[in-house]
């Protein structure tokens, strides 16, 4: 991430990894404020094991596009909500790379999203992961189907109040 603030964000995608048992690093490494620092880092992670970056930023957001810039690893980027523009700012930031410098990107603050994303693709060669996030989304369509039943029980109006 660019910068501490943005661990409250960052956060969700290191309760994904830690939901599917997937080891990871946290590090603070800013493209303006540290930039020697995020060329070591993006240029030698694949060396270091790591098989996928999750990259969160705002305001200008330059650290995901740089990092692909700089590593042959597949990175995510997460657009942090910034309070001036709300983190539309991060989000055009991220998506607008040239071509031949993909960044996958995430909804603006939705970095549970780039964990999920991030564990899809360790699953094309892990099948363990695979059957993980097949429960992952079978809980989440039961968790609807609870809701719909609860709704049809109490009627909408008793439901919102016990929401």
């Amino acid at each position: 991430m660019g910068s501490d603030s943005d661990l409250p964000t960052m956060e969700k995608a290191i309760a994904v990894c830690e939901d599917f048992a997937i080891s990871y690093e946290v590090a603070i490494i800013s493209a303006h404020r540290t930039p020697d620092r995020m060329v070591e880092y993006a240029r030698n992670a694949h060396q270091k094991g790591i098989k996928i970056i999750i990259a969160g930023a705002g305001g200008a957001a330059h650290l995901p596009g740089m990092v692909a810039a700089l590593t042959p690893l597949p990175v995510i980027g997460v657009p942090v909500t910034t309070r001036q523009l709300q983190g539309v700012d991060s989000l055009y930031s991220i998506v607008q790379m040239p071509r031949g410098i993909p960044v996958a990107t995430v909804a603006i603050g939705n970095a549970q999203n780039a964990g999920l994303l991030a564990v899809q693709i360790l699953a094309i060669s892990e099948p363990q992961l695979q059957n993980q996030i097949q429960q992952y989304r079978q809980n989440l369509a039961q968790t609807v189907l609870d809701k719909q039943e609860r709704l049809d029980k109490l009627g909408y109006q008793t439901y919102l109040t016990q929401m």
